[in-house]
């Protein structure tokens, strides 16, 4: 099936190639839970920290839930200039489960930072900057400059001694339109690196059954895609109903493979600067989430809703077997 243009579904946009009928094979396989050893109707969560680098409060905040087990995942904004500090972190916790946050965007207002290729025509705005809007992506970004930047971020970590666990996208450009999509697949592909997806709609944390499609110019099976829904806060919520929003997304999924995308920082001087006028993701909103992942009453309730909590080299472990 192709289609000429990508549907952009919800708060989150995931692109997959619908696949019309399973095979016999593909029916009879293990779900991801059995082959890691778990039952078949297990709920299986990432709580997965996005912009480890963007900045020393957001790397405080989540080196510690690392290190404490408040989260279970991170990946990283390379191009951000506190990347160096998670270099160094990340050479010492080799444990640590960590990806690369593909970014084509520098949002904030106060504080930007520049693609690591030059010259990059397409992903800049005209002060030489990642744009701040996706729409600039969308519009300008060109797939040889995207592929080129996206290579030099991976590069960039790969080279920083970072055991690269997966990929995922940054304000989700490279899902947004199919040039970019089919770039941010071939990635994979090519590094032999899972990239984030989920296999199809979640609105409030209830999945839809709707299917994403891409224009069928490349091959994506959805069985084959480790994650079925990828969870995000929306906005307009308010601060004292942060962990009863998130309570009430998680709580009504039915068995699968998951994954929980939280922004941690603390909210000092340094993030509220940092983000001026962004309240959406801004310096409250990662202190909110924070005070969240670490809360007993969080923890509590993932124990009592039975989520078994893995990581993306458990993934990887799963993706290997039958």
């Amino acid at each position: 099936m192709n289609l000429k243009k990508v549907v952009v579904i919800g708060f989150v946009s995931f692109l997959t190639l619908f696949v019309a009928a399973q095979t016999e094979q593909s029916r009879s396989r293990k779900t991801i839970a059995e082959r890691l050893g778990y039952p078949a109707d297990s709920r299986l969560l990432i709580l997965h920290a996005d912009d480890f680098g963007m900045a020393h409060s957001v790397n405080r905040a989540v080196m510690d839930a690392l290190e404490n087990k408040w989260v279970t995942s991170a990946s990283i904004l390379v191009p951000s200039p506190w990347f160096p500090e998670v270099a160094r972190w990340a050479q010492e916790h080799p444990e640590a489960d960590l990806g690369v946050h593909l970014t084509l965007n520098s949002e904030w207002a106060t504080y930007r930072w520049r693609p690591l290729t030059k010259p990059a025509a397409s992903l800049t705005d005209a002060q030489g900057y990642l744009p701040t809007d996706p729409s600039f992506v969308n519009s300008h970004a060109t797939p040889n400059e995207a592929e080129s930047e996206a290579e030099a971020q991976i590069d960039a970590a790969l080279a920083a001694g970072i055991k690269v666990t997966h990929l995922d996208t940054h304000m989700q450009t490279f899902l947004r339109v199919p040039r970019l999509f089919k770039v941010y697949w071939k990635l994979g592909e090519r590094y032999k690196i899972p990239v984030v997806m989920g296999k199809g709609r979640t609105v409030n944390g209830i999945p839809t059954g709707e299917v994403v499609y891409s224009d069928g110019d490349i091959t994506v099976n959805v069985e084959s895609l480790p994650l079925d829904h990828v969870l995000l806060m929306t906005k307009n919520v308010p601060q004292s109903d942060w962990l009863r929003n998130y309570e009430g997304m998680l709580s009504k999924l039915p068995p699968g493979t998951y994954e929980l995308i939280l922004h941690l920082g603390y909210n000092d001087d340094e993030l509220q600067a940092m983000t001026l006028g962004h309240p959406n993701w801004g310096a409250q909103w990662r202190q909110n989430d924070l005070d969240v992942v670490k809360s007993p009453e969080f923890r509590k309730f993932l124990s009592d809703q039975k989520f078994i909590l893995i990581n993306w080299k458990d993934l990887n472990r799963a993706m290997e077997k039958p």
